[in-house]
């Protein structure tokens, strides 16, 4: 047991969750940081309950990921938050979309150690995977790119009614603008911007929640890496 267990404790406490699933996020944690291959910074588990699990748990209090049966976590990196959704949403059926082939492998060893039977690593791009195209309710990303590229990424995988969730930091007036513009485009709209509150690490976090009303145009997704070399703009 790590020295994280008594906040883990408190974290699904708060979200209704058993301790049982804080005891699996503790083995998460501590296979975290004892892989010196961890594709992350924050591997220490005070720093990392924190950083990776608590900002994770910011996702719970949005209806639209609660209530998900398929969710698709694109630039999953180490993975999270969609590991830690997963343990916690153990009905959910999670893809964890990362282009990086040795993200996927760690990935890979965090779900056997856990026994997260309900998440899957993918080794693609979220704009290359067309298994994914219109299968998802829900689509999650966290530090991975401006709000057009991610309203552009998730609008193809999303089912009509889907939502994507998108972890920000500090609200820019211009980077709204823009994502605002990439949903008119891609049959997306606004539907909330929820403060988070306060705590070290994350002083000025937002959770950017976009609802897909219409159909994609045909034309989406574009090719590998044009949502951000010619990202659809307010301009």
């Amino acid at each position: 047991m790590t020295a994280a267990h008594p906040r883990l404790r408190e974290l699904c406490d708060g979200a209704g969750l058993s301790t049982a699933v804080a005891d699996r996020l503790d083995v998460m944690l501590a296979l975290l940081a004892a892989d010196p291959t961890a594709p992350t910074t924050v591997v220490d588990p005070i720093a990392a309950v924190e950083v990776h699990v608590a900002d994770a748990f910011d996702g719970l209090t949005v209806p639209a990921l609660r209530e998900a049966s398929t969710v698709a976590d694109i630039g999953a990196g180490a993975g999270f938050p969609g590991l830690v959704l997963a343990a916690c949403l153990p009905a959910t059926t999670f893809a964890l979309v990362e282009s990086v082939g040795k993200k996927c492998e760690f990935m890979g060893r965090l779900i056997e150690a856990t026994g997260l039977d309900n998440a899957l690593p993918v080794h693609a791009r979220a704009e290359a995977w067309p298994p994914g195209i219109g299968r998802h309710d829900a689509v999650t990303a966290r530090a991975l790119a401006p709000l057009t590229a991610l309203v552009e990424y998730a609008a193809p995988l999303l089912v009509e009614g889907g939502a994507l969730v998108a972890w920000k930091g500090a609200r820019d007036a211009s980077e709204e603008a823009d994502g605002l513009a990439a949903a008119e485009a891609t049959g997306m709209m606004l539907e909330a911007v929820h403060a988070v509150a306060p705590r070290p690490g994350a002083d000025r976090r937002h959770l950017h929640v976009f609802r897909k009303t219409a159909p994609t145009p045909a034309r989406f997704p574009r090719r590998e890496g044009m949502a951000r070399k010619r990202p659809l703009t307010a301009g």
